[in-house]
Parts: structure tokens; C-alpha cells; sequence
């Protein structure tokens, strides 16, 4: 496979019980298949050890603002996304095979963000809650108000035509 950053050819390296495709005096990247990544991203993992340190190479120049190809999936250009809420790592997602590349440096980054994977899911929950929670609680509340509308309005109409009232019978669903 080639480096989607320098295009150097990417060398498989055995780490623990996953095999990760470095590229070895070149940019100093890594290509994570699917899941791969998951194995090594948090400090405790010790696999992740000896991915950190990759000899580059200094004359390599790589452009981080370019869109890169998919080392493994021929024409398919991967997605660039932050890899936490922090939104301190930018990685390059495959959308096809969902394998990841990191540039150099990059998986010592999303090591460092967090602890352990419950500190790292505190702080999802915290920022999705800071950014949605009122928005969802008062959409919450607005469908709890118009349900209840909707009940009361069909108990009503319930007494009007009894013989209507019966479960499953009414096409708008309010019971």
C-alpha cells in the first residue's frame, strides 16, 4: 500500500494482536483497518506503546490541509473529522472500509486526551449536553404538552361517539 500523504510505501508492522501499516522514513503516518484503532487509542493500552516513535523522514513534506486517498480502497478519497469532543485531532476516515490514518504524532495526541475510556465518555455526554440538552428538553416537553392535548381532546370526543372509541380504530393515533 501506498502513504496517502507522501506516498512512500507503507510497511506492516506487527504490534500486539493487530498489525498496523506504517510508513517508515517517510511522514511517519499510520493506516488503521476497521476497529484497529480502538485497540490503541487509550494510555492504558500498552500495544499502543510502540506506535509513537517512527523514524521520519526530514526531507518528507506533507500538505495537512489535502484531502488524502484511501491507501486500501481504490478512488475512494477519505473524510476528515475530529477524533474527540475536544476537537484537538483531525484524522482521515475511510467511508468505504472505515480504516483510519493518523499523521505523525496524532495517536500520541488521542492517548493523551483522556485517561480511561469513562473519562473520554463523561466528557462526550457532558458536551452533548451543554450543546443539545435544552433544545431536547424543551422539544421534550412541547411533544408531552401536544400528546396530552391530543388525549384529552380524544377522551372528549369519546363520550360524543362511544362505539368509535375503540383502540386501533382511529387513524390519527391519539391512543
Amino acid at each position: 500500500m501506498k502513504c496517502p500523504a507522501c506516498a512512500n510505501t507503507l510497511v506492516a508492522t506487527k504490534v500486539g494482536e493487530i498489525t498496523v501499516d506504517v510508513c517508515k522514513n517517510g511522514c511517519g503516518g499510520l493506516w488503521f483497518d476497521n476497529f484497529e484503532l480502538k485497540r490503541v487509542d487509550e494510555r492504558h493500552e500498552a500495544a499502543g506503546e510502540a506506535l509513537l516513535q517512527f523514524e521520519k523522514n526530514p526531507g518528507v513534506s506533507v500538505d495537512f490541509t489535502q484531502k488524502r486517498p484511501c491507501p486500501k480502497c481504490e478512488g475512494v478519497t477519505m473524510m476528515k473529522h475530529f477524533m474527540s469532543i475536544k476537537r484537538d485531532v483531525e484524522v482521515d476516515e475511510c467511508a468505504n472500509c472505515g480504516g483510519f490514518w493518523l499523521d505523525a504524532g496524532e495517536l500520541g495526541q488521542i492517548r493523551n486526551q483522556f485517561k480511561t475510556e469513562a473519562d473520554r465518555t463523561k466528557a462526550a455526554e457532558s458536551y452533548f449536553s451543554d450543546t443539545f440538552g435544552e433544545e431536547l428538553e424543551k422539544m421534550l416537553e412541547e411533544s408531552q404538552e401536544k400528546a396530552d392535548r391530543a388525549s384529552s381532546i380524544a377522551k372528549m370526543f369519546r363520550f360524543l361517539l362511544p362505539s368509535y372509541y375503540i383502540p386501533g380504530k382511529q387513524k390519527w393515533g391519539a391512543f
